[in-house]
């Protein structure tokens, strides 16, 4: 085959795969003549609000109007709520830490005692009673 051939096969085999797509797709989608103009409307009024009621939810209340006192509640019950929240999360936090820090005390006081108490027992030349009993009572 020469390349012309080639060429001229490649082209009519393209548009016949176009043609059997456009085909394809239409029917897939389908057309407004078969699916209806009725049930369109149905499926817009569905999603859509009608003109008056969007335009009155959207000037009901513009970015400088007051706010009701509904909504004012409700961002003050939900500000209130958050800040309760925040505060027992910062008191269960310091908690937790005065806890731990508690702990740690502890532990270092039991060494050193436990360091002192060996550093007695080490040093004592026995001539004197231990220090626990040498004490000066005023």
């Amino acid at each position: 085959m020469s390349w012309r051939q080639v060429i001229l096969l490649s082209c009519l085999s393209a548009t016949l795969l176009l043609c059997m797509l456009q085909e394809g797709t239409s029917a897939s989608v389908g057309s407004r003549q078969a699916s209806g103009e009725e049930t369109q409307d149905g499926t817009k009024q569905n999603i859509f609000m009608q003109e008056s009621d969007a335009s009155n939810f959207l000037k009901r209340r513009g970015k400088r109007s007051p706010k009701s006192r509904d909504e004012a509640n409700a961002e003050n019950r939900q500000k209130l709520r958050d800040q309760e929240l925040r505060r027992e999360y910062y008191e269960e936090q310091r908690n937790e830490f005065e806890n731990f820090v508690e702990e740690q005390r502890d532990e270092q006081e039991e060494r050193t005692r436990e360091a002192v108490e060996q550093w007695r027992q080490w040093h004592y030349d026995g001539l004197y009673p231990s220090y626990l009993y040498n004490r000066h009572h005023i």
